[in-house]
C-alpha cells in the first residue's frame, strides 16, 4: 500500500494482505504532544516486545493461531507537517476500508484518530465511538490550535451523532470541557470497568469504533506515556474491559499514547501489546 513503510510484524501477524480481515497499521507521529514527547516510537516498541508474548489469551481461551490479520507497517509521514500527515493517514483508513478491513492503528500520539474516525463515520452512518483515556480531550482549540491531541475528541465529535461518544476514565480536564460533556457526549468520569460492563448490553449489534489511550491506566501500570495522570484503572480491569470486546461489533480500533523512553521498563509496552493480543483474538 502507498505510505506505508516495513517496521516489523506484530506477534503471529500473517503475510497474506488480500486475505486479512484485520490490518494493523503503526502512526509515528507526536507532533502536538504538550508534555512529554516520544510516542513516535510507540508502535516499533508494541511490535518489538510482542514476541515475549504468548499467542494464547486466557481471558478468552482463544489464540492468534488461526487469526487472519496483517500488519502492514508504519505510515510514512512527513515530520513537523501536523495538517498533511493527517491528510495521509485519512488517505491509508479509506483504502482499509474500500477493501473491507478492520483498521488496528498503534499510535503515535491522539491526535491520530481524528482522521481515523472521520473516514469510519463516512462508512457507519450510525458509528459508536467508545473513549478510554485520562483526559476528556474536548478543548475546542489548545494553545490557539483546533489540530492538537488536546482536542482530538471535539473534532471527533463534529463527525459522528450527538450523545455517540462514550467516554471512560476520564479524570483530568477543564471546566469547559466537562461542561460540554454533559450536554454532547455519554461521559463516566473516573471509572472504567464497572460502567463499561454496564453499558455493553446497550452497545451490542451497533457499529463501533474503540480508541484507548494509554494513559487511562494508573501510572503505576503504564508509565510510559505522554501525559500521565494518577488516578487511573490497573491493568487487569483493562484486560478484562478489552476481553469483553468479542460481545461487540468493532469496526476499527485505536491504541495510542506509548511512549518508550518514558519507561526503561518496558511494562507500558508489555501492556499495550497485550491489550492488543487480546483486540485482535477478539475482533477476528
Amino acid at each position: 500500500m502507498e505510505h506505508l513503510i516495513d517496521q516489523g510484524k506484530f506477534l503471529r501477524a500473517k503475510q497474506n494482505y488480500d486475505t486479512a480481515r484485520v490490518v494493523i497499521v503503526g502512526v509515528p507521529m507526536d507532533f502536538t504532544v504538550s508534555f512529554r514527547p516520544g510516542t513516535r516510537m510507540g508502535p516499533r516498541k508494541i511490535r518489538e516486545v510482542s514476541y515475549g508474548l504468548e499467542d494464547y489469551s486466557i481471558y478468552l481461551d482463544d489464540t492468534l493461531n488461526d487469526k487472519d490479520y496483517f500488519d502492514a507497517g508504519d505510515v510514512d509521514i512527513p515530520f513537523g507537517n501536523v495538517e498533511k500527515s493527517l491528510e495521509i493517514i485519512e488517505q491509508v483508513t479509506a483504502k482499509l476500508l474500500e477493501r473491507n478491513k478492520i483498521p488496528v492503528f498503534l499510535g503515535g500520539e491522539h491526535l491520530i484518530s481524528y482522521p481515523i474516525i472521520k473516514q469510519v463515520a463516512k462508512k457507519y452512518e450510525d458509528l459508536v465511538v467508545i473513549h478510554f483515556d485520562a483526559h476528556a480531550d474536548l478543548r475546542d482549540t489548545f494553545f490557539g490550535e483546533r489540530l492538537s491531541h488536546a482536542t482530538v475528541m471535539r473534532r471527533v465529535c463534529e463527525h459522528i451523532k450527538d450523545k455517540h461518544l462514550y467516554q471512560f476514565g476520564i479524570r483530568s480536564g477543564i471546566k469547559e470541557e466537562f461542561n460540554f460533556a454533559k450536554e454532547h457526549t455519554c461521559m463516566y468520569p473516573i471509572n472504567v470497568k464497572k460502567p463499561f460492563m454496564e453499558l455493553l448490553d446497550k452497545l451490542k449489534q451497533r457499529p463501533v469504533y474503540v480508541t484507548l489511550d494509554i494513559d487511562a491506566i494508573d501510572p503505576a501500570f503504564a508509565p510510559g506515556t505522554g501525559t500521565p495522570e494518577p488516578g487511573g484503572c490497573n491493568s487487569q480491569d483493562i484486560l478484562d474491559v478489552v476481553s469483553s470486546f468479542k460481545e461487540l461489533n468493532i469496526v476499527g480500533f485505536d491504541l495510542v499514547e506509548v511512549s518508550p523512553a518514558s519507561d526503561l521498563s518496558e511494562r507500558t509496552s508489555l501492556l499495550a501489546a497485550k491489550i492488543l493480543r487480546e483486540v485482535l483474538i477478539a475482533i477476528c
